[in-house]
């Protein structure tokens, strides 16, 4: 997933490339995807997403699911806390470099990650089976965006944590720009709303503003959608 720290370098292919970076209407299938992360070299830091950082590192590590996992850089974080993780993207080539990366650091054990082949758009994990369930910038037409929100918080366990994080759909004015179609954007109202007050202890639910840094020098101050959520264990 995320492959860059926050505030420097664009942070994951969620946020840059399924808003389309200013392109009309593009074909993010698994053929595109196939194709980019084919690329030689990695496409991003391996650096975990900030807000993962900030709402997990006071958790005890349990079994992880990261959902759009790219490259690595949030579940070899998580893996090097002690997290059992599974992280499924859509596309083999990313999921092949990160078992590559997950190798190459001294701080991850390769035995605590499970990498799975999947399209989000139709897939969905197991119910009640992690403790931890994160998502950073699925950016997804409405049908499919609550179709998987919902299959993700179905697979948080009793007591376990889901953490969705986008950019907020309220907060980028004159339109949404460079993030492509406003309806694949979401708002913390989308997200608490679908958390039933009688199965979910909402944590966190704010929007919080950043500074982000693009690849051609330019600072962008967005503003991300952060809920964290516990799923009552009685």
């Amino acid at each position: 997933m995320s492959e860059a720290e926050r505030g420097q370098q664009p942070q994951d292919h969620r946020e840059q490339e399924r808003h389309g970076n200013g392109h009309a209407h593009p074909v993010f299938d698994r053929d595109y995807w196939e194709d980019r992360y084919g690329q030689p070299g990695r496409a991003w830091s391996g650096r975990p997403n900030a807000a993962l950082v900030a709402e997990v590192a006071q958790l005890a590590p349990g079994r992880a699911l990261d959902v759009g996992s790219g490259e690595g850089g949030d579940a070899l974080w998580l893996a090097s806390r002690g997290w059992r993780v599974t992280g499924v993207d859509i596309s083999q080539n990313a999921l092949d470099k990160a078992a590559a990366l997950a190798r190459e650091r001294e701080d991850v054990d390769p035995a605590r990650l499970t990498w799975q082949q999947a399209d989000l758009t139709g897939w969905s994990p197991t119910r009640a089976s992690f403790d931890l369930v994160t998502a950073h910038f699925m950016h997804l037409p409405l049908v499919d965006r609550e179709r998987l929100f919902t299959a993700l918080a179905d697979a948080v366990a009793p007591g376990g944590t889901l953490l969705v994080v986008g950019h907020d759909a309220d907060a980028l004015p004159g339109g949404t720009g460079r993030h492509g179609d406003p309806g694949m954007l979401f708002t913390v109202g989308e997200v608490v709303g679908r958390l039933s007050p009688d199965a979910w202890r909402v944590e966190v639910a704010e929007v919080r503003p950043r500074d982000m840094t693009g690849p051609d020098g330019e600072v962008r101050h967005v503003a991300d959608v952060v809920v964290r959520a516990t799923r009552r264990a009685d």
